[in-house]
């Protein structure tokens, strides 16, 4: 099902949008301080093609040790990104789920849009993973954050 549901995206829209992540990837490596924007373009213009099995989750949270995209540099990142792509990312994606949103066939490609919205915002710090990986990665998480509350190692 996941299949279909990435192939029938990728023709209805999803390839507009991978395409807009990819420019302001290669936007973002032309003023070579953007390239670790760029970086975060390409692979989120990657999820943007095929979203459907895959998420977008903290880097943190998914390996259990934060680094330099996750710590306050990030969040520095993500204002800068913000205010120079990310809400034209953002306005692209809302504007393609309301699209979508108008027929009842289009309301899981309007959920993805959204969730595309929201990374759009602040995507520095965020990894790519399948829903299986991001959903064990939580479990694990949090049996180790009661263990730590527990005492226990």
């Amino acid at each position: 099902m996941r299949t279909l549901f990435n192939l029938l995206w990728f023709v209805l829209g999803g390839f507009v949008m991978g395409v807009g992540w990819w420019l302001a990837g290669l936007l973002a490596m032309i003023t070579i301080v953007g390239i670790p924007w760029a970086r975060a373009c390409f692979v989120i213009g990657q999820f943007a093609f095929f979203p459907f099995g895959k998420e977008a989750i903290n880097r943190a949270e998914y390996s259990g040790r934060h680094d330099i995209g996750t710590s306050g540099l990030g969040f520095i990142g993500n204002v800068i990104w913000f205010l120079f792509a990310g809400l034209w990312l953002a306005i692209g994606h809302v504007t393609s789920a309301i699209a979508c949103f108008v027929t009842i066939i289009g309301i899981p490609f309007g959920i993805q849009h959204l969730k595309l919205a929201g990374i759009a915002l602040a995507p520095i710090g965020k990894t790519i993973v399948s829903v299986e990986m991001a959903d064990a990665s939580r479990r694990y998480n949090a049996q180790a954050a009661v263990s730590r509350m527990r005492g226990g190692f």
